[in-house]
């Protein structure tokens, strides 16, 4: 697949930027989201997190931005509420998007599952339910700051 072809920093454009939000490890994003296909940032991670704590307070919709490039890739929760949203992804150990919650510009899921950023980021994988499309992804891949140009 070309869009995960190498590129200047593994399969990223370049490596994970700035700051991350909710206290989110650098190294780790850049591990999870450049350098890696299959692997995934320890379960419940988020919990360990500030985010958590950051979303109760949100009383609103969040967007989630790559942390390599900054451009939005989830809004959530959207058709569904906040507790929905949290509690699905403490079952699933990671947060978990729906359909609805998909900026779909941004994010491709390949034949084998795996969902990506249109810009090569890792984010994680589909993984379907009896609901429907189920996306499980790290939290590293999807706490970065927005794009000056998404302000």
């Amino acid at each position: 697949n070309d869009l995960m072809a190498g590129k200047a920093h593994g399969t990223c454009v370049e490596p994970v930027r700035g700051k991350l939000r909710w206290g989110s490890d650098q190294k780790l994003a850049d591990k999870i989201s450049c350098w890696n296909r299959h692997g995934a940032e320890p379960p419940g991670y988020f919990e360990g997190t500030s985010f958590l704590k950051e979303a109760a307070k949100a009383d609103k919709e969040v967007t989630f931005y790559d942390t390599v490039t900054g451009k939005p890739l989830f809004v959530a929760p959207l058709g569904r509420s906040w507790d929905q949203f949290l509690e699905e992804s403490k079952n699933h150990g990671w947060p978990s998007f729906r359909d609805e919650e998909l900026v779909t510009e941004n994010v491709r899921i390949l034949a084998n599952g795996e969902a990506v950023s249109a810009d090569g980021t890792h984010l994680g994988h589909n993984l379907p339910d009896k609901v429907g499309n189920r996306y499980c992804i790290n939290l590293v891949s999807v706490a970065g700051q927005p794009a000056k140009d998404e302000l």
